[in-house]
C-alpha cells in the first residue's frame, strides 16, 4: 500500500473509477438480497455459496474441479488438487466462526485460517504462524517477488493495525486491500491464495455488505480466469494509483459475478428445480 493519507483505505475508496465500483456492487448486492426466494431460504442460498465459492477458490489454487464432483466427494485425501479443494471447503466453513474474532485481532484469525487450510498437510511448527527467514513458500500462481520476513511482520503488523482501527473506507476497498496485502505478502509457506480470499470474504460479511454470505466473490475470481486475476494483482503490486484501482474494481466485478451466480440459485429454487 503506497498511499500515505491519515486514512489510507478511505484515500484508497477515491481513486478514479473506485466509487463506481463501490456503487455497482452495492446495487448488485442490494438487488438480490432482495430476490423473494430469500425471505424463506437464504440458509439454502447460503449453503449453495459457500460451496460454490469453495470450488472458485480451488480453481485458482490449480484444483479446478466441476461444481458436482466437489458436491459428490467426501473424502479430500490422497491427490495434491483433492487437498486444495479440501482445504478450500474447510476454509469457507470457518470463515463464519471467525468474524466476532476479525475486528480485535485479525493476526489470529489468519493463524487459524492456515492452520485450517494446512490440515495436517504442513510440519507443525510451519503451521499457523508467518515464515522465518529462508523459509520457502508453495504458492505456484503467484510469481511476483516475495518479501523478506521481517518485511512480512511488519506490513502484517500495519495491516493489522488499519483493520482494528476501522475507519471510513468501503467494505469492497478494505476486502481488496486485505486479500491484494495478503497474496503480496505470502506470509505462510502455503495455502496463501486460499487464505487471502478466505479473508476478503471475511471482510465482506462482518462490514455488513454481504452478512448472509451469499455473494461469492471467489467464484467471480474464477470466473474472470487465473490470467486477468494475476494481471489484476500486479496492479496492486505496482502501487500505483491507476493499478490499485484496476486491483479494486477486479474484486468488485468478481462480486457482482458471485450475485449473478447466486441469483441463478435462488432463480432455481423458486422454479423448485434446486
Amino acid at each position: 500500500m503506497s498511499t500515505t493519507a491519515s486514512d489510507p483505505l478511505a484515500a484508497l475508496g477515491s481513486l478514479p473509477g473506485v466509487p463506481d465500483a463501490v456503487d455497482s456492487v452495492r446495487t448488485s448486492v442490494d438487488r438480490v438480497y432482495g430476490h423473494r426466494v430469500m425471505r424463506r431460504r437464504s440458509n439454502e442460498v447460503t449453503a449453495e455459496a459457500a460451496l460454490r465459492g469453495s470450488r472458485g477458490s480451488a480453481a485458482l489454487s490449480g484444483a479446478d474441479w466441476n461444481l458436482e464432483e466437489v458436491r459428490r466427494r467426501t473424502d479430500f485425501s490422497g491427490e495434491d488438487e483433492a487437498r486444495v479443494v479440501g482445504a478450500a471447503l474447510r476454509l469457507t466453513a470457518e470463515a463464519g466462526q471467525l468474524l466476532s474474532i476479525w475486528r480485535q485481532s485479525p493476526l489470529r484469525v489468519l493463524a487459524r485460517l492456515h492452520l485450517v487450510a494446512a490440515g495436517g498437510a504442513t510440519p507443525d511448527d510451519a503451521v499457523g504462524r508467518p515464515r522465518l527467514a529462508g523459509e520457502p513458500v508453495d504458492e505456484p500462481l503467484i510469481e511476483a517477488p516475495l518479501p523478506g520476513a521481517e518485511e512480512v511482520a511488519g506490513r502484517l503488523e500495519g495491516l493489522s493495525r488499519l483493520i482494528i482501527a476501522g475507519g471510513s473506507a468501503p467494505a469492497l476497498v478494505t476486502a481488496a486491500v486485505v486479500h491484494g496485502e495478503l497474496l503480496a505478502l505470502r506470509p505462510f509457506g502455503s495455502h496463501n491464495g486460499l487464505v487471502a480470499r478466505t479473508a476478503e470474504r471475511i471482510v465482506l460479511i462482518g462490514s455488513g455488505l454481504d452478512p448472509k454470505s451469499i455473494c461469492p466473490a471467489e467464484v467471480g475470481h474464477a470466473e474472470q480466469g487465473r490470467a486477468a486475476y494475476v494481471a489484476a494483482f500486479e496492479g496492486y503490486t505496482s502501487g500505483t494509483p491507476e493499478g490499485m484501482a484496476a486491483w479494486i474494481a477486479h474484486c468488485g466485478r468478481s462480486v457482482e459475478l458471485g450475485v449473478r451466480e447466486s441469483t441463478a440459485v435462488c432463480e432455481a429454487l423458486q422454479r423448485g428445480a434446486a
